[in-house]
């Protein structure tokens, strides 16, 4: 039986948070694994102008893509697969995935989320998000909307909060409720009415992508927009940080300053984490964390570089 090898750090996710930590744990001189499912959000972006040194833009996955590389180049091993099983053992932890398993003393989870999606067909969903017809982040490409018409799909507090966000972009702001009629507060309503933003019951049936428009079909007739963006929520991936017995707070994980878990040699970084979801912010605890594991690391065994001296 082949022995499984041994790693300074397994870094689970190969969005901008787990690849920012690859290529800082490379330098390190540490030795790294990451084991990427392929589903970074990141990559659903067609064009970001919110990445400083890029003023023309540049596509979520050519982002990805370059961080790839650039971590490869300094050694990082980088596999597809979805990491299924993790438990802990005497010196570290003991991950799976379907193709196979590593040991590591060190574990950094990138996991992400997943944006929940409108109700309309997987492939139209897609070519509508690379034409900019659907939006997920307001903070990221409110810029682009400015002065056109936007329908956000939501309710609720948080619905009403991102159309409110995006009236700071333009004036023609419509909340579309995605279940059946609105059921809001006072204080949302009065903030609806407060900002002129329409509100439309639902249920939104589906959703249409055509040649420069969006179509949401509700219980009170179609709607046509220029973008629109779903308020719907997300789903965090912690389901390997459960398997350890993470503590959790509001569905995410718990950290300290230095993104330390409550586990032990658990990290953990990016939109797993409670925080502003946004590629910059997931790169910065990226690199923090893996300052932190190699500092936390030194303190139980000195990391010494030895240089091969020839006669």
């Amino acid at each position: 039986m082949t022995e499984e090898p041994c790693y300074d750090c397994l870094v689970i996710g190969g969005g901008p948070a787990g690849l920012t930590a690859a290529i800082y744990l490379t330098r390190f001189h540490l030795s790294l694994k990451v084991v990427d499912a392929g589903n970074s959000r990141a990559s659903w972006i067609p064009c970001t102008h919110n990445h400083a040194g890029y003023p023309e833009g540049i596509s979520g996955k050519e982002l990805v893509a370059r961080m790839k590389e650039q971590a490869q180049k300094y050694g990082a091993s980088i596999v597809s697969g979805r990491v299924t099983r993790i438990e802990r053992i005497d010196g570290g932890f003991r991950a799976e995935w379907g193709e196979g398993s590593v040991i590591a003393r060190t574990v950094l989870l990138a996991t992400g989320v997943t944006n929940r999606k409108p109700p309309m067909d997987e492939e139209l969903h897609d070519e509508a998000l690379q034409r900019g017809l659907i939006r997920y982040c307001p903070i990221c490409d409110g810029y682009e909307v400015t002065d056109k018409k936007i329908g956000v799909i939501g309710s609720g507090t948080h619905g009403v909060a991102e159309a409110v966000f995006l009236r700071g972009f333009t004036e023609d702001v419509t909340l579309i409720a995605p279940d059946m009629a609105h059921c809001l507060s006072e204080e949302d309503q009065a903030r609806l009415t407060e900002y002129g933003i329409a509100a439309v019951d639902g249920p939104c049936q589906a959703v249409a992508a055509h040649d420069d428009c969006i179509v949401v079909d509700t219980a009170q007739g179609h709607h046509t927009f220029d973008s629109v963006y779903p308020a719907l929520g997300s789903d965090t991936h912690v389901e390997l940080a459960l398997q350890l017995g993470a503590a959790l707070t509001d569905g995410v994980l718990v950290v300290d300053s230095h993104q330390r878990t409550s586990v032990t040699g658990l990290y953990a970084a990016g939109d797993v984490v409670l925080g502003l979801d946004q590629i910059s912010h997931a790169m910065g605890e990226g690199g923090v964390a893996a300052t932190t594991i190699r500092n936390d690391m030194a303190k139980v065994r000195p990391i010494k570089r030895e240089t091969l001296k020839t006669s």
